[in-house]
Protein backbone atom coordinates (compact mmCIF):
# COMPACT_ATOMS: atom_id res chain seq x y z
CA UNK A 1 0.00 0.00 0.00
CA UNK A 2 1.48 3.06 -1.13
CA UNK A 3 1.02 6.29 0.80
CA UNK A 4 0.76 9.47 -0.52
CA UNK A 5 2.25 12.29 1.52
CA UNK A 6 0.39 15.28 1.91
CA UNK A 7 2.56 17.86 1.14
CA UNK A 8 1.27 21.74 2.67
CA UNK A 9 -0.29 23.97 -0.06
CA UNK A 10 2.45 26.35 -1.71
CA UNK A 11 1.49 30.28 -1.56
CA UNK A 12 4.16 30.61 -4.62
CA UNK A 13 1.57 32.80 -6.67
CA UNK A 14 -0.14 34.70 -3.56
CA UNK A 15 2.34 38.03 -4.10
CA UNK A 16 1.97 37.99 -7.67
CA UNK A 17 -1.89 38.56 -7.44
CA UNK A 18 -2.41 41.00 -4.66
CA UNK A 19 0.30 42.95 -7.29
CA UNK A 20 -2.21 42.71 -10.06
CA UNK A 21 -4.95 43.64 -8.03
CA UNK A 22 -3.52 47.16 -5.67
CA UNK A 23 -0.95 48.53 -8.43
CA UNK A 24 -3.82 49.55 -11.03
CA UNK A 25 -5.47 50.95 -7.96
CA UNK A 26 -2.74 52.67 -6.66
CA UNK A 27 -1.69 53.88 -10.16
CA UNK A 28 -5.22 55.67 -10.22
CA UNK A 29 -4.88 57.44 -7.22
CA UNK A 30 -1.66 58.67 -8.45
CA UNK A 31 -3.18 60.11 -11.16
CA UNK A 32 -5.63 61.59 -9.33
CA UNK A 33 -3.79 63.50 -7.09
CA UNK A 34 -1.54 64.55 -9.71
CA UNK A 35 -5.11 65.96 -11.50
CA UNK A 36 -5.95 67.36 -8.44
CA UNK A 37 -2.82 69.35 -8.40
CA UNK A 38 -2.16 70.25 -11.96
CA UNK A 39 -5.96 71.70 -11.55
CA UNK A 40 -5.09 73.58 -8.06
CA UNK A 41 -1.89 74.89 -9.91
CA UNK A 42 -4.00 76.20 -12.65
CA UNK A 43 -6.35 78.16 -10.72
CA UNK A 44 -3.41 79.70 -8.43
CA UNK A 45 -2.72 81.32 -12.19
CA UNK A 46 -5.42 82.50 -12.73
CA UNK A 47 -5.72 83.98 -9.23
CA UNK A 48 -2.57 85.44 -10.38
CA UNK A 49 -4.00 86.77 -13.94
CA UNK A 50 -6.78 88.61 -11.69
CA UNK A 51 -4.86 89.89 -9.24
CA UNK A 52 -2.62 91.95 -12.51
CA UNK A 53 -5.32 93.26 -13.81
CA UNK A 54 -6.84 94.75 -10.98
CA UNK A 55 -3.54 96.46 -10.14
CA UNK A 56 -3.13 97.28 -13.53
CA UNK A 57 -6.98 98.77 -13.82
CA UNK A 58 -6.27 100.71 -10.05
CA UNK A 59 -3.50 102.73 -11.42
CA UNK A 60 -5.38 104.55 -14.63
CA UNK A 61 -7.44 107.75 -14.16
CA UNK A 62 -10.63 106.71 -16.30
CA UNK A 63 -12.64 103.94 -16.74
CA UNK A 64 -12.28 102.94 -20.28
CA UNK A 65 -8.44 103.16 -20.10
CA UNK A 66 -8.75 100.79 -16.77
CA UNK A 67 -10.59 98.25 -18.95
CA UNK A 68 -8.90 98.19 -21.31
CA UNK A 69 -5.59 97.37 -19.41
CA UNK A 70 -7.08 95.25 -17.38
CA UNK A 71 -8.12 93.10 -20.54
CA UNK A 72 -4.55 93.22 -21.39
CA UNK A 73 -2.70 92.39 -18.27
CA UNK A 74 -5.32 89.43 -18.14
CA UNK A 75 -4.30 88.31 -21.21
CA UNK A 76 -0.74 88.81 -21.14
CA UNK A 77 -0.56 86.83 -17.50
CA UNK A 78 -2.49 83.77 -18.66
CA UNK A 79 -0.38 83.65 -21.92
CA UNK A 80 2.81 84.31 -20.05
CA UNK A 81 2.06 81.68 -17.49
CA UNK A 82 1.35 79.47 -19.53
CA UNK A 83 -2.60 79.03 -19.07
CA UNK A 84 -4.56 78.18 -22.80
CA UNK A 85 -8.01 79.16 -22.56
CA UNK A 86 -10.70 78.17 -25.12
CA UNK A 87 -12.37 81.22 -23.03
CA UNK A 88 -11.58 84.00 -21.35
CA UNK A 89 -13.91 86.58 -20.09
CA UNK A 90 -13.00 89.15 -18.01
CA UNK A 91 -15.08 91.62 -15.82
CA UNK A 92 -14.25 95.10 -14.68
CA UNK A 93 -15.83 97.08 -12.36
CA UNK A 94 -14.43 100.04 -12.10
CA UNK A 95 -16.94 102.35 -10.15
CA UNK A 96 -13.74 103.04 -7.61
CA UNK A 97 -12.10 105.26 -10.39
CA UNK A 98 -15.68 107.66 -10.08
CA UNK A 99 -15.10 108.58 -6.23
CA UNK A 100 -14.37 112.02 -5.19
CA UNK A 101 -10.74 112.70 -4.41
CA UNK A 102 -9.91 111.97 -0.83
CA UNK A 103 -12.14 108.92 -0.09
CA UNK A 104 -10.91 105.02 -1.05
CA UNK A 105 -12.35 103.46 -4.11
CA UNK A 106 -11.71 99.91 -5.21
CA UNK A 107 -11.35 98.37 -8.74
CA UNK A 108 -12.72 94.97 -8.72
CA UNK A 109 -11.96 92.61 -11.74
CA UNK A 110 -12.88 88.67 -12.03
CA UNK A 111 -10.99 86.16 -15.00
CA UNK A 112 -12.86 83.21 -16.19
CA UNK A 113 -10.87 80.96 -18.45
CA UNK A 114 -12.49 77.75 -19.72
CA UNK A 115 -9.48 75.22 -20.17
CA UNK A 116 -9.58 72.19 -21.96
CA UNK A 117 -8.63 68.78 -19.06
CA UNK A 118 -6.55 67.41 -21.99
CA UNK A 119 -4.34 70.77 -21.34
CA UNK A 120 -4.54 70.33 -17.31
CA UNK A 121 -4.80 66.59 -16.87
CA UNK A 122 -3.65 63.72 -19.05
CA UNK A 123 -3.58 64.48 -23.19
CA UNK A 124 -6.67 63.21 -24.71
CA UNK A 125 -9.07 63.65 -21.78
CA UNK A 126 -12.19 64.91 -22.93
CA UNK A 127 -14.21 67.88 -21.45
CA UNK A 128 -13.41 71.38 -19.83
CA UNK A 129 -13.81 73.11 -16.37
CA UNK A 130 -14.23 76.88 -15.69
CA UNK A 131 -11.78 78.31 -13.27
CA UNK A 132 -12.83 81.93 -11.76
CA UNK A 133 -10.85 84.46 -9.91
CA UNK A 134 -11.97 87.47 -8.27
CA UNK A 135 -9.26 90.11 -7.27
CA UNK A 136 -9.85 94.17 -6.16
CA UNK A 137 -7.56 96.97 -5.78
CA UNK A 138 -7.31 99.98 -3.82
CA UNK A 139 -7.37 103.73 -5.85
CA UNK A 140 -5.09 105.78 -4.82
CA UNK A 141 -7.60 107.85 -2.48
CA UNK A 142 -5.47 111.05 -3.32
CA UNK A 143 -4.72 110.75 -7.06
CA UNK A 144 -6.52 112.90 -9.21
CA UNK A 145 -9.31 110.89 -11.27
CA UNK A 146 -10.49 111.84 -14.65
CA UNK A 147 -14.15 111.71 -16.44
CA UNK A 148 -15.34 108.41 -15.97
Amino acid sequence: MTRWARRPRSDEGSAAIEAAIIVPALIMFLCMAIAGGRIVTSGAKIDSAAEDAAREASIHRTAAAAQSAARAAAAESLNGQGITCASTSVSINTGGLSVPVGQVGTVTVTVACTVHLSDLLLPGMPGAKTLTSTATSVVDQYRQRGDS
